[in-house]
């Protein structure tokens, strides 16, 4: 605990008069192993040198220049050649284009001529709004009702999770076994008793789905019950990260904002992809067989190649999105780890973050967007390989090596980015420098892949489930749809669940953003939140780090 003097000025775990105030990490298993201290004296071999430079890590509130500026003019490139060239297409367009099946060969003069008909500019789109039937209301309604709902449910859900973790966890738990039993079983008699469904779904048929759902379940129960001794952890760690995203709300408006810029930059390259389509001729085409001539649509060469471009860049567009909302996240949450109020936000933190996500870092969020998108490239192509099941040694040893390139960039990319929020670093140095960090501090990169993610998808599942089941026993009192209820049901229980998604996105991108500064802290011997130290102390050593720096200790 800090002196009366200096209120403000972060612990030091090796100072004498804290040690007894704090007996979770003076008998941390990292005292087994201990980290340098900041006043040892400096060694003669260079790889130790090197490392001493991480002893000061925290967050960088100063000048931060460019760094993998080729990357970031790299995917300028790709965006303004998307944009000119869906401009130039938007204007070079056949206007001619939509009337095609107004089009015929005429023999006078070996062309095609349009018919003397109506155009399809004067199709009656009143028809496309034919459908606005009691159940396309209906539907609209749940929609737009679930999405004001999801809001509070989020807000709620967070407070739950900051004070009462442990309670919400425990009491629904059950549930992530009794709700799909009871949607199970419920659908099972429901199909059984109509008479429609049990005509077109036969009873064997029924029964398999059936037990295949029960042996899902049994492997649900199964993951939880090996995975039993890691929830009190998971539970203290899911309530300091809940603490933390409660301390800075501000993200829920900046983060789903970033989506919504992205949708509306997204919307005029969408554009110009139908534009281009337009671009080309109607030329008459000879049928050999017949002798017959017709008209058909021939697209200019440099069309596929365009659509190509445009893809691509909105591929890669997403994928920066994705990484700099992860930047963000750990931007904002970094500062308030290190600041010295302890029940107070860092003022303008989010707004620093997003200046720095498309300032000085936007060439290391390209990057990291890029390798992303390579990797998801790479493992699709895996996938259908796989499941072609193409025979051959050589298709085999690719396939184990390209798994395993793939693994070594995840475990690279894991922390990078969180890294590179915090010091302002480039992607190759942040990527090497969190992982000598995590190593001289005997902690893992992979810890986070223990039970937190599935137990916040689990409450996410349980939740809109119980919201789908609520909202339809509604519709069945109120109106009288029939099995479209059902539909609608399912279609709110998705909408919900894909904001509970996101929801617990942030709140991953958070658990291990605090990760990395409690290595930064343990680096440093300093604790700036005693809170995450006291639930952070209890994680597991990682037995890789630990055997290799005892075998260093040794030799030295």
């Amino acid at each position: 605990m800090a002196s009366a003097e200096e209120p403000n000025k972060p612990t030091s775990l090796f100072d004498s008069s804290s040690s007894s105030s704090q007996p979770l990490l003076s008998n941390s298993p990292a005292s087994l192993f201990p980290y340098p201290s900041i006043d040892d004296p400096p060694h003669n071999n260079p790889h130790e040198s090197d490392s001493s430079q991480f002893l000061q890590i925290s967050y960088n509130y100063g000048h931060r220049p460019f760094k993998d500026i080729p990357i970031l003019v790299l995917f300028l490139l790709f965006v303004v050649s998307s944009f000119g060239f869906g401009i130039f297409a938007s204007f070079n367009r056949n206007i001619h284009y939509p009337d095609l099946s107004f089009y015929h060969f005429d023999s006078k003069t070996s062309n095609c001529v349009m018919m003397n008909s109506l155009s399809s500019s004067s199709f009656n789109w009143v028809s496309l709004y034919s459908t606005s039937s009691s159940v396309f209301k209906s539907l609209i309604w749940t929609l737009v009702v679930t999405l004001i709902l999801s809001l509070p449910i989020c807000f709620l859900l967070l407070l739950l999770l900051k004070h009462y973790t442990r309670q919400i966890v425990y009491a629904l738990l059950p549930f992530f076994v009794l709700v799909p039993i009871f949607i199970n079983v419920y659908w099972f008699v429901a199909c059984t008793v109509n008479s429609t469904c049990s005509n077109d779904f036969p009873m064997v048929y029924r029964i398999l789905v059936l037990i295949f759902i029960f042996l899902v379940i049994g492997v649900i129960v199964w993951i939880f019950i090996v995975n039993w001794h890691r929830i009190e952890l998971t539970i203290q760690i899911i309530g300091v990260a809940s603490d933390a995203l409660s301390m800075n709300l501000g993200l829920f408006v900046a983060i789903p904002s970033m989506t919504l810029g992205l949708l509306i930059y997204f919307a005029p390259i969408v554009l110009f992809l139908v534009f281009a389509r337009m671009n080309g001729k109607i030329l008459p085409r000879h049928h050999g067989s017949s002798g017959e001539y017709s008209c058909v649509w021939k697209e200019d060469k440099w069309v596929p190649a365009y659509y190509a471009l445009a893809i691509l860049t909105m591929l890669w567009s997403a994928a920066v999105m994705v990484e700099g909302q992860v930047y963000v996240i750990s931007g904002t949450i970094s500062q308030w780890y290190f600041s010295k109020e302890e029940d107070d936000t860092p003022r303008r933190s989010i707004r620093k973050s997003l200046r720095n996500a498309f300032g000085p870092s936007a060439g290391t969020i390209c990057l990291s967007g890029l390798l992303i998108l390579v990797v998801r490239v790479v493992r699709a192509v895996v996938d259908s390989a796989r499941q072609e099941d193409i025979p051959g040694m050589f298709n085999l040893i690719l396939r184990c090596c390209v798994n395993t390139f793939l693994a070594a960039v995840d475990y690279l990319n894991k922390f990078a980015i969180t890294f590179a929020a915090i010091t302002g670093e480039a992607y190759c140095s942040s990527a090497r420098m969190t992982y000598e960090l995590l190593k001289r501090n005997l902690l893992s990169t992979v810890f986070v892949e223990t039970i937190s993610t599935r137990l916040l998808a689990g409450i996410a599942f349980v939740l809109s489930a119980i919201y789908a089941i609520v909202a339809c026993a509604i519709l069945h009192a109120v109106s009288h749809l029939g099995v479209d209820t059902y539909f609608i049901a399912v279609a709110a229980w998705l909408l919900l669940i894909v904001v509970l998604a996101f929801f617990i996105h942030v709140l991953d991108n958070v658990i291990e953003t605090v990760y990395v500064c409690y290595a930064i802290d343990r680096d440093r011997g300093e604790v700036c939140k005693q809170d995450v130290h006291e639930v952070y102390v209890h994680l597991p050593i990682s037995r890789n780090h630990r055997s290799s720096m005892a075998t260093t200790s040794l030799l030295v």
